[in-house]
Formats: structure tokens, C-alpha cells, sequence
């Protein structure tokens, strides 16, 4: 089904840098020109969203990526670990019984992003850190032309007196000046990850956190290489990066759809349904089995798999339990890929929305509330406590070629629980149904959940329907026993995912036309 109109795959010869904001795309293909790597043109991006798109992102949230170098896969964790004066049972006597979203200190952990871009440049970069991070400090520093979603998104925070960068911002290309954070980006590039963290940034946090965090907390570099997690699926190689984040449901849920008889039309119900039980079975049991000490490898082993495709009917949705409960997510995806070829896969995350509500004073930064990843059960493997890292939503691919390990594409998107099933649907379009990057971008998805409680209850959740999917879905699926919900055409609630593929001689990218700001830059 064509959505709209035909949405139409950018190509160009050399490199691409696709985000949800044409600012931060550009300049990344602007580093690409004067010789930087992927890696340059993806800091430099990232960057820029920190400054344009904090209502989804910032160098107050977190960090991961994956690099392919020409001779392998390398995964970069730069998610933040909660600060040594964390308490469950406080948070229990206070009568908290799952981590509080907003407002609340103990939801943030220790930012990772800056030690991302610090450890990435470390390794792939070939700019200047501060080149690199010059664009998002002119953009901070002169004011940048404010975007639909940004000015849709500020009267959540608007009461907030570390919001006041967004005062006076009610209209699409209202110009917004954030000094602070110009002021922050200038330091980092000259002086280094020190410059943040034990910087103005870091006292105000330390200050802010009163005893949740302390200076040895903002010491320790919350930034590691460590080892991805891959398999085979529809003819591919899948990598993602492995517990505490939930990326291992991309790849499980790819290997459970590639034994399924997929039909060879994508608006077919039987083609949602599959996706959707093969989603299913992959996560009913991720409350219980993603903490940051998880064995990426056994829970994507077949052993643990087989059984999971063999509980599937094509006439049938299983019945795993049940949770309702939804809310909206704030995370940012980006792509590029050099002349080189060269691709990396990275996604930072205030985890939803502005994240706590909660903003440093000084450079007027907000916080993350990826602490709700946390659970306050006593003695659960992902309990809230000193130090740890809480499981992640946060899920970038990588696609290799399954026979030579060569470099395919690159992939991923913002949308909390969601975002592996957005994927799945995705990597199925692609190399199952043989779609290019554009319509398969601007086809209709459905997501079993759009924030972060999907797995409550095991994931026997109402199916969510894109407007613009087909009409046959709606049917087919309530057919086959599940409840359906279908919401507007091209929302933003169904993820903004962004992607690239390696031609050799060629890129093909989109950007997804969700977050109407957002631009696959190419040259």
C-alpha cells in the first residue's frame, strides 16, 4: 500500500548521515566533506540533536552504537549507572513500588552521552573533537529554528524554570538560543569528557542529587567497548548490542519470523500476524530475564528459540497475558556511513520525553529518567542500587552480509518497548519482501506497545495499528484473537527510524517522514 505518496529512497555515491533533524544530518555530511569519518559525522550529528531536540534527547541522556570498520562489528555501551547513593530500600519505604517517572532524582543515572561521543572519537575519529562539535555549539550559541515537534513538546516543561531557553517559542521556526549548553559543548571539545562531568554540569548534578550521587560516581567513565551480540536472519547477519539493552529481541524476534511462512505481500494480515506473534514470543519473559548481567548469546540461542517459533499459529494469537498501560517515549536515532564505508548505528535517549522534568541549573541541561528501567522488587536481577546500569529500551542494528561479514546497513529507531518490533517490520520489508529504504520507511506499522510497560503482563497487549496500514489488518488480526487499536496516519508514536544500505558503488537511505523534521543528507 503506498502511504500518501511514494516516499521516495535518497542514493549518492559517497556517504549519508540520516536523523530526525535535517540540521543534525547536515552536519554530519558536512563533516564527510572535509575528510571526517562516519564516526566524526555521527558525534557531530548527535551533537546537534542534543541542542535542537532535547525534548528527546541531550547530553544529559544516553549512549549506544555500533561501528562497522571494515573489519568487524564494534559496540560501544555508554549507558549510565546509577550514582552510589541510590536506595531501593528508601525508594520502598517512601512507598514507591516501581521506579517514579518524573520528578524524582533516583530515576537518573549518571549520563553516558558525552563519554559516548568522547569514546567513540577516541577510537573512529579523525576531526578535531571540537570540529566536530562546533556546528551543534554555533547552532546552541546563535539559535536554531524551532521544530513542529519541539514547539508541540514545550508546554509539557514550560512551567519549569530550567526550561527558560524555551521561552517566549510557540511557532514553528521561533529561533531558540540555549547559551548553557553552547557554553557546555565549547568546553567538551577543548578540554574533554572533564570538562562535563566535573565541570559546571557535573557540580550542578552532584548539587541537584543531594547524596544520590558523588564525585567518584562522575569520575568513572560510564563509557565501554564490549562485545556485540549477532545471528542469522533472512539471509542476513543481525548485531545489536547486548544486555542491559533489549536489542536481543530484534534478533530473536528476526529469527523466529525467518522459520514462518511469510507471505510475500506485506499488507496480507498473515504477514502482521507472524511479525506480531514472533515479537511476542520473543519478550513475554524480558521482565524477568534483561538486567545488565544477562547472557546476550543464551538468550538468543536457538535452543531457547526453537520452541518459541514452534508455539506460533498462523490461525491464532497466543495468549501470553495482559497490560494496558502506555506512555510516550523520548529517544533520537541517527545513521552514517562514509566514502569509506564505514557505517555506524547509534541512538542517545533523555529515555521519555525531557526526561525526569528535572534540569541543571546552569547549563540548563535536562535529565534522563532512565532509571525507570529499574525495578524495586527486592532482589530482582535488575533491582535499583549503586553503581548499576538499569535494562534499556535503547536497541541501534547492524547488517552484515551472512557469508563475507562485509558491510550492509544500518538501522534503528526511537519508540521505548517498541522498538524492536519497528525493526522487525522493517528488516522483513527489506530483505524478505525486497522493498527499497523509502516505501519501506513510510509503510504502516502496528507495535504492541508505545512506551515502556508492554511486558507488564507478558505482552498479551491490544495490537496498536498505524492509520495508513491496511485495512485487512484490522480484520485479519481480530480474526486470529487479537485486540486492535488503530491510531492516526504517520504518527510519531509508531517510532522515527532511520536507515541506510550499502550498495558498494552506492548508498540508499530515508528518514523517516514521522517527525516531519527529519532528512537523509547525502552526497
Amino acid at each position: 500500500m503506498n502511504a500518501l505518496a511514494p516516499f521516495p529512497t535518497t542514493r549518492a555515491p559517497n556517504g549519508m548521515v540520516c536523523s530526525v533533524d535535517h540540521l543534525a544530518s547536515s552536519a554530519g555530511v558536512a563533516m564527510l566533506r572535509v575528510g571526517g569519518s562516519a564516526a566524526d559525522a555521527a558525534i557531530a550529528a548527535s551533537a546537534v540533536l542534543a541542542v535542537t531536540t532535547q525534548h528527546s534527547c541531550g547530553m544529559g541522556g544516553d549512549l549506544f552504537a555500533l561501528v562497522h570498520d571494515g573489519s568487524g562489528v564494534q559496540c560501544l555501551n555508554s549507558s549510565g549507572r546509577a550514582g552510589s547513593g541510590a536506595d531501593p530500600d528508601k525508594m520502598r519505604a517512601a512507598g514507591h513500588r516501581v521506579m517514579p517517572l518524573r520528578d524524582h532524582i533516583q530515576s537518573v543515572p549518571v549520563p553516558g552521552c558525552v563519554d559516548g561521543w568522547v569514546a567513540l572519537h577516541e577510537r573512529f575519529g579523525v576531526l578535531p573533537l571540537a570540529e566536530v562539535l562546533a556546528p551543534a555549539a554555533a547552532y546552541a550559541n546563535d539559535g536554531f529554528p524551532a521544530s513542529p515537534t519541539l514547539v508541540g513538546a514545550i508546554p509539557v516543561v514550560a512551567h519549569l524554570a530550567g526550561a527558560a531557553d524555551y521561552a517566549g517559542v510557540t511557532r514553528p521556526g521561533d529561533l531558540v538560543r540555549r547559551p548553557g549548553v553552547a557554553r557546555t559543548l565549547d568546553a567538551i571539545g577543548n578540554e574533554g569528557r572533564d570538562a562535563f562531568y566535573r565541570g559546571e554540569f557535573g557540580r550542578g548534578l552532584i548539587d541537584i542529587g543531594a547524596g544520590e550521587y558523588a564525585e567518584d560516581d562522575l569520575a568513572r567513565v560510564q563509557a565501554g567497548w564490549v562485545t556485540p551480540i549477532s545471528l542469522d536472519a533472512f539471509g542476513h547477519r543481525l548485531w545489536t548490542v547486548p544486555p542491559n539493552s533489549q536489542g536481543y529481541l530484534t534478533l530473536a524476534s528476526a529469527w523466529i519470523a525467518d522459520g514462518l511462512p511469510l507471505p510475500d505481500d506485506p499488507d496480507d494480515a498473515l504477514w502482521a500476524h507472524l511479525l506480531i506473534e514472533a515479537a511476542r514470543q520473543a519478550g513475554f519473559d524480558r521482565i524477568d530475564v534483561l538486567h545488565e548481567g544477562a547472557n546476550g548469546i543464551a538468550l538468543i540461542s536457538a535452543d531457547r528459540l526453537a520452541p518459541r517459533r514452534a508455539a506460533i499459529s498462523p490461525a491464532a494469537a497466543a495468549t501470553l497475558g495482559r497490560s494496558e498501560r502506555y506512555a510516550a517515549g523520548g529517544t533520537i536515532y541517527l545513521c552514517a556511513v562514509d566514502s569509506d564505508r564505514m557505517g555506524v548505528s547509534l541512538i542517545q535517549s533523555n529515555a521519555s520525553g525531557w526526561g525526569a522534568g528535572i534540569v541543571e541549573p546552569a547549563t540548563r541541561i535536562f535529565l534522563q529518567d532512565r532509571g525507570i528501567g529499574f525495578s524495586l522488587e527486592p532482589g530482582h536481577p535488575a533491582e535499583y542500587g549503586p553503581g548499576r546500569r538499569p535494562p534499556h529500551t535503547l536497541s541501534p542494528a547492524l547488517v552484515t552480509n551472512a557469508e563475507t561479514g562485509d558491510f550492509d546497513a544500518v538501522i534503528g529507531t526511537m519508540g521505548g518497548d517498541s522498538q524492536p518490533q519497528i525493526l522487525l517490520q522493517l528488516l522483513a520489508r527489506l530483505y524478505v519482501n525486497g522493498e527499497s529504504p523509502g516505501p519501506a520507511m513510510a509503510a504502516g506499522r502496528w507495535g504492541l506497545g508505545l512506551g515502556f510497560t508492554t511486558w507488564d503482563e507478558r505482552g498479551e497487549v491490544e495490537v496498536q495499528i498505524e492509520g495508513h496500514s491496511p485495512e485487512a489488518w484490522d480484520t485479519g488480526l481480530v480474526e486470529r484473537g487479537h485486540r486492535v487499536r488503530r491510531h492516526e496516519e504517520f504518527s510519531g508514536a509508531f517510532g522515527h527510524a532511520h536507515l541506510i544500505v550499502n550498495h558498494g558503488d552506492h548508498l540508499a537511505g530515508a528518514s523517516d517522514p514521522r517527525p516531519r523534521n527529519g532528512a537523509a543528507v547525502a552526497y
